[in-house]
């Protein structure tokens, strides 16, 4: 076994992607591309072109990351074109793969096929398989593809296996694996026959294999993988049987239940093992107690020379290969603790005594000892959360690998998820390059959707992606993380962290993004699940945090952004509105979150008419005249009004409060102001307040807007002032100015915003004072 550096390629995601994988990424997102799709699903390969296996295999490997082959298998019918598509390496898992489709890639004659977790397939693929398989050397059934019916007799199956004298009709095959079989021990003479030229057996999770003459059966194995057989016969005779494969150089008999992995006189059994295997140079007993106790000993057979004596091994069975010390071995939860001794004649070795042991371990376990790998991953977690971690390069990318392999397993993506946390928390910011950081947030989110009911998985990925830039490191992965943060919101227990986290997560990726994935977080129904969740802690009188998170999404993600203010209108968001200020008239954060997103839905012209109603209007004018240690409440709420007004006489179709009582009370607020009152509120265009600016008819819109940009270009010079230039204020402010109708207090506003942007603007050229300006940005 190479050495543990050599594991693990942490500088691929150094560097940028290759343009090939940006290519393969491109088109497996977007078939249409390189196919058409049929009226039932099926893709054809668009005439003219044809792909070699090169890119053929690829396709494939990176279509399941797209999830292209998730929910059917009708991508893989672009393969059936065998002129124009050529097939030789395939590796599918968690695929709803169907025995058609298996036709259809073994039709290319493949040299290796390796399907793992595909449950829908039958004994029918073995027919696909073995009417294609001249060039076959490597064929994998891993997790639940299940291809061998359970007794091969005419009972149980279509096929009379027994009469054809053969399953698999493979001449040319070398390696097998055949993971969960259930047939009793005379039905694999009959499995095996034919298969002389294998050199590689994995017989994993199986029954009844202790009981096979190996040699008789496959003679030429150079490896042979029995992790987790059940062994219910003579050991001795079981290791005997082993030991007539003389070529044999990789032995794996581990065990994830300790309770299979114990036998009487360990120490002789492993001696005899070892010693009978001349060839072996990598050997896994983990999960036994094949190492016995660790108490010194002569060496147990008889053909090891005095000599040996005084060089004792800390694992007596294996006082032979002291001189002669293996590439590896496998001692993870062996009984005694028998990684943690000090002579074992093994260059690498898997355990639980150290980092470097488990990350060994997990590379050991990685592809089909789930349950021995998150046991790993526990001891991993472990390691970060308790100790010192020296080798975190490579821990990440051991977790990510088990995550993104075993997405599926759940104990297998909550114990990664855990470590991710940490892993990230410690990083050293910008330590983490572009690719590994999506990387990261692609793993998580695989997990987290698949397990999005199970509450510690979505907990942890929560506090994990907590640690990154949101939105800004997520903006590759936007809808699927909004898709399960909303389930979250939905599902979760009320009140619980998990549903607090995901409520502010989704409330930061509201924050700080373009109109298009405003419109998505409403059309993926983010409006109504804040409502719910508004309307579940009103009912029950409940006011916490999520309250006003819930109200602070709306908030952002109706900023400029029409369909999602029609939403919360369609969605009853009004009621809600009063039934909060009922129940919590001196909440100020709340106010200000409510009054926020009213202020958005007012600057939507064709909106504003579901405002203009007396209990609404009342609220408003009421809150005018709040007397909160900020602003921001009547701010917000004069704003309101100021749109609604801005409508003209014959719009306000209510009675009371009237037009010019509802002007009056506006202006009286405004002059209360503190014109250099610091802001918690974020402009990113000032289109709706320059409009108030040509609203001569009612001036009072005009002072409201006019109060706005001279406080904003005041506080906040280096964020508004280029702003108020490049929208065209300037020439409305001199417009406003030189007009006669305005009032006084409107235009000296007005040439407060001109001085504050010719300041700024004067100096913009000196680097000092912008660089100064710049750096009090981040604060502000």
């Amino acid at each position: 076994m190479a050495e543990l550096n050599d594991l693990f390629r942490t500088d691929q995601y150094v560097g940028p992607e290759q343009l090939t994988d940006l290519c393969y990424k491109l088109i497996c997102e977007n078939l249409d591309i390189i196919s058409v799709k049929g009226k039932r699903g099926h893709r054809v390969l668009r005439r003219g072109l044809m792909f070699p296996s090169e890119i053929c295999d690829k396709i494939i490997e990176y279509a399941q990351h797209s999830g292209a082959t998730k929910e059917n298998d009708c991508f893989f019918s672009i393969f059936k074109n065998l002129t124009a598509t050529r097939l030789k390496h395939v590796k599918i898992a968690n695929c709803s793969l169907t025995d058609a489709s298996v036709h259809t890639l073994v039709s290319h004659r493949l040299q290796d096929l390796e399907l793992s977790d595909c449950s829908n397939l039958t004994e029918l693929s073995i027919e696909h398989i073995n009417a294609n398989s001249e060039n076959l050397h490597s064929l994998t059934f891993h997790g639940k593809t299940t291809v061998i019916p359970p007794g091969l007799n005419t009972v149980l199956s279509s096929i009379n296996y027994h009469e054809r004298g053969y399953v698999l009709k493979a001449p040319n095959l070398k390696r097998l694996a055949l993971e969960d079989v259930k047939i009793s021990s005379q039905d694999y003479n009959l499995l095996m026959a034919g298969l002389i030229n294998l050199t590689h057996l994995d017989l994993s999770n199986n029954s009844h294999v202790d009981t096979l003459d190996f040699y008789r059966l496959v003679p030429n194995l150079v490896s042979l993988t029995l992790y987790n057989i059940r062994i219910t016969g003579n050991p001795k005779s079981f290791v005997r049987s082993i030991c007539q494969l003389s070529n044999l150089r990789h032995l794996d008999i581990s065990q994830s239940n300790h309770k299979q992995g114990q036998f009487e006189n360990p120490n002789k059994l492993l001696a005899i093992l070892v010693n009978g295997l001349p060839q072996l140079v990598s050997l896994d007993i983990s999960g036994t107690n094949l190492a016995g106790r660790g108490v010194i000993e002569r060496p147990i057979d008889t053909k090891v020379e005095d000599s040996y004596f005084g060089q004792l091994s800390d694992i007596p069975g294996l006082a032979s290969r002291i001189h002669r010390p293996l590439q590896f071995l496998g001692l993870y939860g062996t009984a005694h603790g028998a990684c943690r001794r000090h002579d074992i004649p093994a260059k690498v070795v898997a355990g639980d005594a150290n980092e470097e042991q488990i990350l060994i371990a997990a590379h050991v376990c990685m592809n089909n000892k789930q349950e021995l790998l998150q046991k790993v991953l526990s001891d991993l977690y472990h390691v970060f959360r308790y100790e010192n971690c020296n080798r975190m390069d490579q821990a990440l990318c051991t977790v990510l690998e088990a995550m993104e392999k075993h997405p599926t397993q759940k104990h297998i993506q909550i114990s990664g998820s855990a470590t991710l946390f940490y892993i990230v928390k410690m990083k050293e910011k910008g330590e983490l390059v572009a690719r590994m950081k999506r990387r990261i947030i692609s793993t998580l989110l695989a997990g987290m959707s698949e397990h999005k009911d199970e509450e510690t998985m979505m907990r942890n990925g929560c506090l994990a992606l907590c640690q990154f830039r949101i939105p800004q490191d997520v903006m590759s992965n936007y809808e699927a993380l909004v898709k399960v943060l909303l389930h979250s919101a939905k599902h979760s227990e009320p009140e619980s962290f998990v549903q607090r986290i995901g409520i502010y997560l989704l409330n930061s990726l509201a924050c700080q993004v373009e109109g298009r994935e405003k419109r998505l977080l409403g059309k993926l129904g983010c409006v109504k699940t804040m409502l719910e969740l508004v309307e579940y802690r009103v009912e029950n009188g409940i006011f916490d945090d999520v309250l006003e998170v819930a109200w602070s999404t709306m908030w952002n993600m109706t900023d400029e952004t029409s369909i999602n203010c029609q939403r919360f209108l369609d969605e009853k968001g009004m009621a809600l509105f009063l039934m909060c200020i009922e129940q919590y008239p001196h909440k100020e954060e709340l106010l200000r979150n409510m009054m926020g997103l009213l202020g958005n839905v007012a600057e939507v012209g064709y909106l504003r008419i579901h405002l203009m109603e007396e209990q609404y209007v009342a609220v408003f004018a009421n809150l005018l005249r709040s007397n909160s240690d900020g602003i921001e409440v009547p701010y917000n709420a004069a704003g309101i009004l100021a749109h609604m007004a801005s409508d003209g006489i014959d719009a306000w179709t209510i009675e009371k409060p009237t037009r010019g009582e509802v002007l009056k009370y506006m202006v009286q607020a405004i002059d209360s102001w503190d014109l250099s009152a610091e802001r918690n509120i974020n402009y990113r265009s000032f289109v709706p307040l320059l409009r108030l600016l040509d609203v001569y008819h009612t001036p009072q819109c005009q002072h409201w807007a006019a109060w706005a940009l001279a406080n904003l270009t005041k506080v906040y010079p280096y964020k508004y002032c280029t702003l108020v230039v490049k929208e065209g204020g300037m020439e409305k402010l001199h417009t406003l100015i030189a007009d006669s109708r305005p009032y006084e207090r409107i235009k000296e506003l007005a040439n407060l915003v001109i001085e504050n942007c010719c300041h700024y603007e004067s100096h913009s050229d000196d680097g000092d004072v912008h660089s100064a300006l710049d750096a009090d940005s981040l604060d502000g």
